[in-house]
């Protein structure tokens, strides 16, 4: 399936149910392809602060939504067990009617682990857990019944009943920087996401586009998405349209298609309904950027994610 560019907001957590609900369904009414939380027990920025859980907001905005894509922005692996992670997820997509994204990474914010107190593993636990965590939930969402036998995460005869709405699982979105997480995400996952510098994503797409095709996997089935941390930001994409449009041309430019930024202030709205309406319908009609520079890919060698689990 050919990349497209699509367009999602990701909310705060610290604003009221009743906000929350109503910014949700404004961001639906606009016509955003899809709307996030971030997986935070507090709000790095601002830890002092209220902060709701991310999973179980994100069930109740299901249920209030239509149309919209949702997901979260991504799922901390160090916080629940992946086996019981994907019965929340395939719980969340039916109550979206298989609108659920399923946004996923190893975890990184330290601080809030110890205030939890939740394990921290170093780096290369935090690898090894979210490679086995993210073949133990593909097998489980593709199956009836299942098992797994890994190093960290074991199954026995797991039931995947009901099944996910959305066959043969919901999309997995995938967060990753290094490459040994980009490794697994060549693999298994429908979206690549991540932040860092236009020069930084073009880097790590070019690996991803050498590990597809060590894979046999043509490198226009992975969709390559870009979390706009506005707080970290240099520029502010919501003080015009046509900052908007200076901030992701250098990320199309990159290779990226999907671009997922942080809302904007309530003082800023007017500028996100202008570039709802005018600037996202143009965008959209755009042709992103092949991947593939001169990679020879066998597509008949590749197997599906459920193969490889299987093997």
């Amino acid at each position: 399936m050919a990349r497209k560019f699509q367009f999602g907001i990701c909310t705060d957590q610290n604003m009221t149910w009743e906000k929350t609900v109503q910014r949700w369904q404004q961001f639906e009414e606009m016509g955003f392809h899809s709307a996030w939380l971030c997986d935070h027990l507090i709000q790095p920025s601002r830890p002092e602060g209220p902060y709701f859980e991310a999973w179980t907001l994100l069930a109740g905005l299901a249920a209030r939504t239509k149309k919209i894509r949702i997901g979260v922005l991504v799922t901390s692996n160090t916080f629940r067990y992946p086996s019981v992670l994907a019965k929340e997820v395939v719980t969340v997509d039916h109550i979206s009617r298989g609108r659920l994204e399923f946004g996923f990474g190893a975890g990184w914010y330290e601080p809030e682990h110890r205030m939890f107190g939740l394990p921290f593993p170093e780096t290369r636990e935090l690898v090894g857990r979210f490679r086995e965590a993210v073949e133990l939930i593909d097998k489980a969402m593709r199956n009836d019944v299942s098992s797994y036998e890994g190093r960290y995460y074991r199954t026995e005869g797991l039931r995947n009943r009901p099944a996910p709405v959305q066959k043969p699982r919901p999309p997995f979105l995938l967060g990753a920087f290094g490459p040994q997480m980009l490794k697994i995400v060549a693999r298994y996952a429908d979206t690549w996401n991540a932040f860092g510098t236009p020069q930084e994503m073009r880097e790590r797409n070019q690996l991803l586009d050498e590990y597809c095709a060590e894979l046999g996997r043509d490198p226009e089935t992975l969709d390559r998405s870009l979390y706009y941390w506005v707080p970290k930001a240099d520029l502010d994409p919501w003080a015009s349209p046509q900052a908007f449009e200076e901030v992701l041309g250098p990320y199309i430019e990159a290779g990226v298609n999907q671009f997922l930024v942080d809302q904007p202030s309530d003082k800023q709205f007017k500028v996100l309904e202008k570039i709802a309406a005018d600037l996202v319908p143009r965008l959209r009609r755009r042709k992103p950027h092949p991947t593939t520079q001169g990679v020879s890919i066998d597509t008949k060698t590749w197997r599906k994610p459920q193969d490889h689990v299987a093997s």
